[in-house]
């Protein structure tokens, strides 16, 4: 996990705070233990950890009702302990996103930037695009289109509009670009398998 993640929070509508301390706890207590990551690295050959993702671009791909409660009072939360999951395969990366508060384009250019001049082949998760307008998502579409993009598994907060937008705009497919369900998957071999969802 990025350090950053147990911070306390505060989110409209919730006094409870931030979930994740509690969760924490109830982990340890089953005798594992929780590894926090304050920069990128390699948890294995071919496999990095993105460390929390730099703010290249202006993306905000965060909830705007959240806060972080510092010493000096509360300050939004834009996520900044958001990474992301690096594996390179045969033809290229894979990058794996959690919600993708970091934004994508911010994303992609970490992840080129750890395994230089190897194209970005998959993109699987969450990318919080679900309210994006129309200028945003054809930004987000050319990074894509940059770093060679031919997947897409876009799952949960993507947003179903947002996913369908992204295939137009990028030129994919029903079966390289579909809404991410359980079971879905991707293989550098044989693609995306959807399951049932988008048949």
């Amino acid at each position: 996990m990025a350090r950053g993640i147990f911070e306390p929070r505060r989110y409209a509508g919730d006094e409870s705070g931030n979930p994740m301390p509690a969760l924490r706890d109830e982990y340890e207590a089953t005798g594992a233990k929780v590894v926090e990551h304050t920069k990128a690295g390699m948890l294995a050959p071919g496999v990095w950890l993105t460390g929390p993702v730099a703010r290249r671009y202006p993306e905000r791909n965060w909830p705007k009702s959240a806060s972080i409660v510092t010493a000096d009072g509360p300050v939004q939360d834009t996520i900044p302990e958001d990474m992301s999951l690096v594996v390179q395969a045969e033809d290229g990366l894979i990058v794996v996103t959690g919600c993708g508060h970091a934004g994508i384009g911010n994303i992609l250019a970490q992840a080129r930037e750890m395994v230089p001049g190897v194209p970005v082949r998959a993109v699987i998760g969450g990318l919080h695009l679900l309210d994006a307008d129309e200028e945003s998502l054809a930004w987000t579409a050319e990074q894509m289109r940059e770093a060679g993009v031919a997947n897409l598994l876009g799952a949960h907060c993507t947003g179903l509009e947002a996913l369908y937008r992204l295939r137009a705009l990028l030129g994919l497919d029903r079966r390289t670009a579909v809404v991410g369900a359980v079971g879905s998957s991707y293989s550098s071999v044989t693609g995306i398998d959807p399951r049932w969802l988008a048949h």
